[in-house]
């Protein structure tokens, strides 16, 4: 009685040790120490069976010494078990035949140093094995043992075939996020590309797209957006203009301000774009409606549908501030870019008006910071060219921002 009681309570602990131990190799130390401990057994080995290269892995052992290297690199080839443990991609439950070679083949491995050997069968699959020196007490091992090993065994087995179970699940989630970021890298590539073919089709504005694109993702950033949210937004500055390809080639590359028939037509790119990105399954939400919105205004004057302020989606109002900045800040045909003093000037007069305050301030805060070498890399200073945000326009800036955060700039009636 007191035997079977024994085995019990070693039975208890070693389920609350496999339930609770997060440690995988600790667990199965404990585990072999539980074994060891409940029949008085002197040294024992726990071994892991790797199904897809045919070897036993040491996992725990004790009491071996160097008879028995007590590394967990220790690796033991299996032959024949090995070759009929898999099938393809998928083991098969194994047979008796099979345990019986695999037990023998361990056995002949160990002549000598193991006195009892155990496969470890979860559902048919052999996960591992069990090896035991002799009792402390030189006892041979009666059939009560052995059936109290088999119950630990189980345990142990349980244990095993659930790490490789999660180690399993871990792979197959590694894989699925390798292939999660090359799609990405492909969509992205896609997009850069869609964005440059954009651009050759006005030939003074080479690199409006991705520059839009940069600025774009570094107001959403300063405004606090998730990475995620950021690379949409990314996205959508990229792809802001797809409409101007069914535009003609000569309204978008006319050397001069076009008449108002050409402008109605240029006019048309914001709801063209919108419908050739509609029917693409975007992995950002929204693409779509910032192409067709971006040249909206929250005073309402804007185009194609005159939205007013909270009616436009907030990535519109971040990429119709980036295209406008772009813009006020590269050479035209017909005008030379603007200086920085003037570009703060017209944030200014049209914050609220055609730009969003918050988002004007959040790029001013970007540009501030990076002037102020306090953010790095410095992709704005980079895209502007060194020296365009010059020193003495700073106090206009940080003003600028002050006035946008407090409000009084609408007090002040710039409305």
């Amino acid at each position: 009685m007191r035997r079977v009681l024994h085995a019990f309570a070693a039975l208890a602990d070693l389920g609350e040790e496999i339930a609770e131990t997060d440690d995988f190799e600790e667990m199965v130390r404990s585990a072999l120490h539980i074994v060891l401990g409940a029949l008085g057994i002197r040294r024992g080995v726990v071994a892991e069976f790797e199904r897809d290269s045919s070897t036993m892995r040491v996992v725990a052992t004790r009491g071996f010494g160097q008879s028995f290297p007590p590394t967990a690199s220790t690796v033991l080839k299996i032959g024949r078990a090995g070759a009929t443990q898999t099938n393809g991609s998928r083991p098969h439950a194994a047979s008796k035949h099979e345990l019986s070679h695999f037990e023998q083949e361990i056995k002949d491995q160990f002549a000598g140093e193991a006195e009892f050997v155990m496969p470890l069968v979860v559902r048919g699959e052999i996960v591992g094995a069990i090896l035991l020196g002799g009792k402390a007490s030189a006892e041979d091992f009666t059939a009560e043992d052995r059936e109290i090993i088999r119950s630990l065994g189980r345990h142990i087995g349980v244990g095993l075939h659930n790490h490789r179970l999660l180690r399993e699940v871990e792979r197959r989630a590694e894989e699925n996020r390798e292939l999660y970021d090359n799609l990405k890298g492909i969509y992205k590539d896609t997009v850069r590309a869609f964005a440059a073919a954009i651009d050759c089709k006005d030939k003074y504005t080479q690199g409006h797209s991705e520059r839009v694109g940069k600025y774009s993702e570094i107001i959403a950033r300063e405004l606090g957006w998730s990475e995620e949210e950021v690379e949409g937004i990314a996205v959508a500055g990229y792809l802001h203009d797809i409409g101007k390809l069914v535009v003609d080639r000569d309204i978008i590359n006319a050397p001069y301000p076009i008449d108002a028939k050409k402008s109605s037509e240029l006019n048309r790119h914001p709801a063209a774009g919108y419908e050739i990105l509609r029917p693409i399954r975007h992995p950002f939400a929204d693409i779509p409606l910032m192409a067709r919105h971006h040249h909206e205004r929250p005073d309402g004057r804007g185009y194609p549908d005159g939205l007013k302020d909270e009616e436009i989606p907030v990535g519109a109002k971040i990429v119709s501030l980036a295209d406008s900045f772009d813009a006020m800040t590269t050479d035209r045909p017909y005008r030379r870019r603007r200086v920085f003093s003037e570009v703060i000037a017209d944030f200014r007069r049209n914050a609220g008006r055609q730009f969003s305050p918050p988002v004007v301030a959040a790029l001013c805060r970007a540009i501030l910071k990076e002037a102020r070498g306090e953010t790095r890399p410095r992709t704005i200073m980079r895209l502007l060219g060194k020296d365009y945000v010059d020193e003495q326009s700073l106090p206009a800036l940080e003003q600028l921002i002050s006035d946008l955060e407090s409000g009084t700039y609408m007090a002040a009636g710039q409305l």
